[in-house]
């Protein structure tokens, strides 16, 4: 259970609440998010240019945190990547002209996932952070505006992904994606920013380990872990194989 701090959530520089910002007052609501109407709460979810983001409230000059597929490093990706041979293509086992269902069960903003679908995959993200899900829902949202045939590649999910996984059936997704927080040494600005929201919202990530035997019950093919260079093996356990790249590694778990 995530013990989550009371939100303020609010239309921005709007003077009164537009029909999008009543329609996630009452998705809050029913995702269990406390909100509040107070100044001195930490976190705010606002509507800015019709997007919804997360604000930190005690970072005056900080700039809010929100799922983004239209610009920003998503779109960058998409037009610069390397296509099937991106490290993360190879590491689900991606190739041309193969789409492929993938479960992504911790997607976080999406980053990831969005470049899964790009090529092709239809990805199902499971979350179970509710600020999180509907940040993710708001970005979807706002990409079926613009792209409705990528973005209906997607399914979203609030779940907590161990007990999902094991809920479904042997075999029923081609591969899992993993990317459990993981202390990272050398951070940039923005993950350091998104880092810290995400471990108010989330706590520590002690299930992390759970992940991967959940994983490898639903996946027909296997199970990719995005891992830090320096870091163990997801509980412990050693892969199949390794693909690495300048930053991260993914550790690749093949099911025979």
């Amino acid at each position: 259970m995530l013990n989550l701090p009371p939100l303020l959530l609010s239309a921005g520089q709007a003077d009164a609440p537009s029909p999008l910002v009543q329609s996630l007052i009452t998705q809050a609501q029913s995702l269990g998010i406390i909100t509040t109407t107070s100044t001195n709460a930490e976190l705010a979810l606002q509507i800015r240019d019709n997007a919804l983001q997360l604000d930190d409230l005690t970072d005056a000059n900080g700039k809010g945190v929100m799922v983004d597929f239209l610009s920003g490093q998503s779109a960058y990706r998409r037009a610069k990547g390397g296509g099937s041979k991106e490290p993360i293509a190879k590491a689900v086992g991606m190739k041309t002209h193969q789409p492929l269902k993938i479960l992504d069960a911790t997607p976080g903003l999406g980053r990831d996932a969005f470049v899964l679908a790009s090529l092709g995959a239809s990805v199902t993200l499971v979350e179970r952070s509710p600020v999180v899900y509907m940040l993710l829902a708001d970005g979807l949202r706002r990409l079926a505006l613009s792209e409705p045939e990528l973005a209906a590649r997607f399914t979203l999910h609030h779940a907590n992904s161990p007990e999902y996984m094991q809920q479904q059936s042997e075999n029923s997704v081609d591969a899992v994606y993993l990317d459990p927080m993981f202390p990272h040494r050398k951070k940039s600005a923005l993950v350091k920013k998104e880092m810290r929201l995400f471990q108010v919202l989330l706590g520590t990530d002690t299930d992390a380990d759970q992940l991967l035997p959940a994983a490898l019950h639903i996946a027909a093919k296997r199970v990719a872990v995005k891992r830090p260079n320096s870091a163990p093996y997801l509980a412990a356990q050693k892969p199949s194989m390794a693909i690495s790249s300048k930053k991260h590694r993914f550790d690749v778990y093949i099911n025979n």
